[in-house]
């Protein structure tokens, strides 16, 4: 009887185990691989239109608050351009620009830069990486960059030099991009 009752209720965890599992929704990459995981939303009613162009730059101006850690606003970036995929939006309907200024230009020293200012190296790199693989343009704010002592060779070679932040913000704008501020 003691027997019949030990595989009772090894049969009841094994089960519970199992559905518990299989109900834990799985982290999807559609268009910016390994980064900015997001979920299936089966009862969302409102969603990107896949017959649509999305025109969108991200005014970035927050880092980690964690050096050692990707910064939450590099892969809300990932994250964006995931959702639209996701939802159906193709890559080439997907049209994002990132111009990073402020406190956020740290994320993207190179390893040299990032080891001697944090200890670690740059984690957000790979995140960009992954960004310019999926085609979204990567900008830093010149002005930014003097402000804060930095050159061209101190950054992740994938990143354009802009003259300002604000002027790519307002040459952007008006060519119809949605501007988000992260």
């Amino acid at each position: 009887m003691k027997n019949i009752l030990k595989g009772g209720l090894f049969l009841v965890l094994l089960f519970s185990a199992h559905f518990s599992f299989s109900q834990t929704p799985i982290p999807q990459f559609p268009i910016v691989k390994g980064h900015g995981g997001i979920y299936e939303i089966k009862d969302a009613t409102e969603r990107p239109d896949p017959s649509k162009e999305y025109k969108i730059i991200v005014d970035m101006t927050s880092g980690a608050d964690n050096p050692a850690e990707i910064s939450r606003w590099v892969d809300n970036i990932a994250r964006l351009m995931n959702l639209h995929g996701l939802a159906g939006v193709p890559k080439d309907r997907l049209h994002v620009k990132v111009v990073v200024h402020g406190g956020a230009v740290f994320t993207l020293l190179n390893d040299e830069k990032y080891q001697g200012r944090n200890k670690v190296n740059n984690p957000n790199l790979e995140v960009y990486e992954a960004l310019a693989e999926a085609d979204a343009d990567i900008y830093v704010c010149g002005q930014s960059l003097i402000a804060r002592g930095l050159k061209k060779d101190d950054l992740w070679p994938g990143v354009q030099i802009a003259h300002s932040a604000m002027t790519t913000i307002t040459t952007y704008v008006p060519q119809g991009y949605v501007l988000l501020k992260f």
